[in-house]
């Protein structure tokens, strides 16, 4: 029996870190005011003013296939259409930190 839930345990373990997102653990209030000083002026309250339909709501997110960590500092980060690359504006680190406040964000912004 204890084997058994040693093997659970261990399965939980493994499973929480195998899909555990790497921005999640970012600063968060460090992501806002970076999101603030960058990124508010074409996505202020999750809108998007070049292309309302691709907001940073949740469902938009989901509906374009960016509702991830790793999507939203992929885009962030190499910048798609008219969206500016920000790769070299910030640290990765810092680009965590603004993935991490539009994922805690998402579901938050109407």
């Amino acid at each position: 029996m204890k084997k058994i839930i040693t093997v659970m345990l261990l399965g939980i373990a493994i499973f929480t870190f195998a899909f555990s997102s790497p921005a999640l653990a970012a600063d968060v209030a460090s992501g806002a005011k970076l999101f603030s000083a960058n990124c508010a002026s074409c996505h202020a309250g999750g809108k998007n003013l070049v292309k309302a339909e691709k907001s940073l709501k949740k469902d938009a997110l989901e509906k374009y296939g960016m509702y991830s960590a790793e999507a939203i500092i992929a885009q962030v980060t190499n910048g798609k259409a008219a969206m500016p690359a920000f790769g070299k504006r910030l640290k990765p680190e810092q680009i965590e930190d603004v993935a991490a406040y539009v994922f805690s964000q998402a579901d938050k912004w109407k």
